[in-house]
């Protein structure tokens, strides 16, 4: 039946357009939808993917976190570091045909620092941005920024996309409307359907850069295949079929039973998409009852199994998670166990109960959101469900598709305007390498991400974590930051997993990260 439901979906949705053309076509299944196509307006890991494919950055970061130029020529600081000049690389042109200028750069920076945390860090220390000609811009700056240039390269959500001027300029809580940029792709948006396909071709007049570093989002993107071609295949099972019978080509990520079954394919490889692990959330709506009580917040302290929620995501293999983990990505250089005790030792819903009522619940309605079609999210909203159950909670379940979780998660209204409680989510490692690219941390009331809480002292360890100056002083911070956290509960970490990628032996030297389509090819 789902081999049936795969071929009635739309054969056009995993099938090249020719037998003869299908070696410069590569057929992907992503993890998502994609619900949105601005990478800048709505943070979500599969949008970036997309964003990544159609607009390029100034500057790329690998995998041991050094940053490289991309679109920039390079860089010179002078007025005692008060000042960055940014040289673009000649010839570099939009799809449309449209030269990149300086003040495309300057507009997609200002958009940008609205939404990333980074890139608010950055604003907060800026004067001005400015065009010194076609090919050069300048920071004028308030004070050092030390991490400038590092900030304009990483790939945390959102990343400094450069696009058209005129598209910038949009409000950054909007979604632009046309996917035009510089990058190896071009986004085909008469062939995109929503919920079925999207679909990329390569950008012809790409020139990639000649400067150094690779892997991650450094070095040269060569770009091997004529078309991208995403299948939204929402059933795990009817993909993997898909991919067994080979009509696509790659699986972005799926569930413990799936990866068993096409491990014993000798012809699919099956391998961590990232280095890094990817870091799960138990996140709290802190506007609304029960958990803008912080007692609420702390009681699950108690009964939180980090192990619980990560075999749920990767199955019971210990390689391919972590516990006792903290707010930030483990294995990274800010990585800590500062304040973890309470999330240590044996777990007890008994505890967590009492802890409850003397906190001083009284039976509030509980709404969870979750997802039914991401994997990590939807594993985790399962565990969610079981506990809150388990902790007699009057709970609510809301689960629906990632697009619509996406949109529901930025209502701050109470329960009765269609508002949430709790919900669970998952994040690139590299999103929360430090306290400032670590978006789901920042904790300025309405200015955080969804959730939205006001823990004054995490926020000005945030600040100070800025102006450290070495990497001695900013772990020492980081514990701080942690500590702050550990006792306000933006979130509870629910620990990190390893996320499995599947594809075809006939694809290699694939670039590790996320889904990145450049490098890959098919040998």
């Amino acid at each position: 039946m789902a081999r049936r439901g795969l071929l009635a979906a739309g054969a056009a949705a995993v099938a090249a357009p020719a037998v003869a053309q299908r070696a410069s076509v590569l057929r992907f299944v992503p993890q998502a939808d994609l619900g949105g196509l601005d990478p800048v307006a709505v943070s979500s890991n599969v949008i970036r993917n997309h964003g990544y494919m159609v607009w390029d950055t100034l500057y790329g970061t690998d995998n041991a976190f050094r940053v490289f130029p991309q679109m920039a020529e390079g860089h010179v600081f002078g007025d005692d570091d008060l000042t960055c000049t940014i040289t673009l690389r000649p010839g570099l042109a939009f799809h449309d045909g449209e030269p990149v200028r300086a003040g495309d750069c300057v507009a997609s920076i200002a958009r940008w620092m609205r939404r990333s945390p980074m890139g608010q860090a950055l604003a907060a220390r800026t004067d001005a941005v400015e065009v010194v000609d076609d090919r050069r811009f300048r920071f004028r700056l308030k004070r050092r920024f030390p991490l400038l240039i590092e900030a304009l390269g990483v790939p945390a959500n959102p990343s400094l996309f450069i696009m058209p001027e005129r598209l910038a300029k949009t409000d950054p809580f909007q979604q632009i409307r046309e996917p035009i940029g510089s990058g190896p792709f071009r986004f085909l948006i008469d062939e995109f359907r929503q919920g079925s396909r999207a679909v990329w071709a390569r950008n012809e007049a790409y020139v990639p850069t000649s400067g150094g570093g690779a892997g991650m989002t450094a070095g040269p993107k060569v770009a091997h295949f004529d078309r991208i071609e995403w299948a939204i295949i929402p059933d795990a099972a009817t993909a993997a079929a898909a991919l067994i019978n080979n009509e696509v080509d790659w699986f972005e990520q799926m569930g413990p039973e799936i990866q068993q079954l096409l491990g014993r394919n000798r012809g699919i490889q099956l391998e961590p998409i990232d280095p890094l692990p990817l870091p799960g959330q138990f996140r709290f709506n802190h506007l609304q009852p029960p958990f803008d009580n912080p007692g609420i917040r702390r009681a699950f302290l108690h009964a939180i199994s980090q192990e619980d929620f990560m075999t749920a995501i990767v199955g019971p293999d210990p390689t391919k998670f972590e516990t006792g983990c903290g707010f930030f990505t483990p294995n990274g250089p800010m990585a800590n166990d500062e304040g973890l005790g309470p999330l240590q030792g044996p777990r007890s819903i008994e505890r967590a109960r009492q802890a409850l009522r003397e906190a001083g619940y009284r039976g509030e309605r509980v709404r969870l959101l979750g997802t039914t079609d991401i994997n990590s999210t939807t594993a985790q909203a399962q565990v969610a469900a079981d506990l809150l159950r388990r902790l007699d909670l009057n709970l609510d379940v809301v689960l629906t598709d990632w697009g619509t979780v996406a949109q529901r998660r930025m209502n701050k209204g109470p329960l009765d305007a269609g508002g949430w409680s709790i919900a669970c989510f998952a994040s690139s490692g590299m999103d929360f390498i430090n306290p400032i690219t670590h978006n789901q941390l920042r904790s300025d009331g309405a200015a955080a991400a969804p959730g939205w809480p006001d823990l004054p002292e995490v926020e000005r360890l945030r600040t100070e974590w800025l102006d450290a100056p070495d990497l001695a002083s900013q772990q020492a911070l980081a514990r701080r930051i942690q500590a702050a956290a550990m006792d306000g509960l933006p979130y509870i970490p629910t620990g990190a997993y390893y996320s499995i990628t599947a594809h075809r032996r006939s694809l290699v030297d694939r670039v590790k990260g996320f889904a990145i389509f450049w490098g890959i090819r098919r040998a």
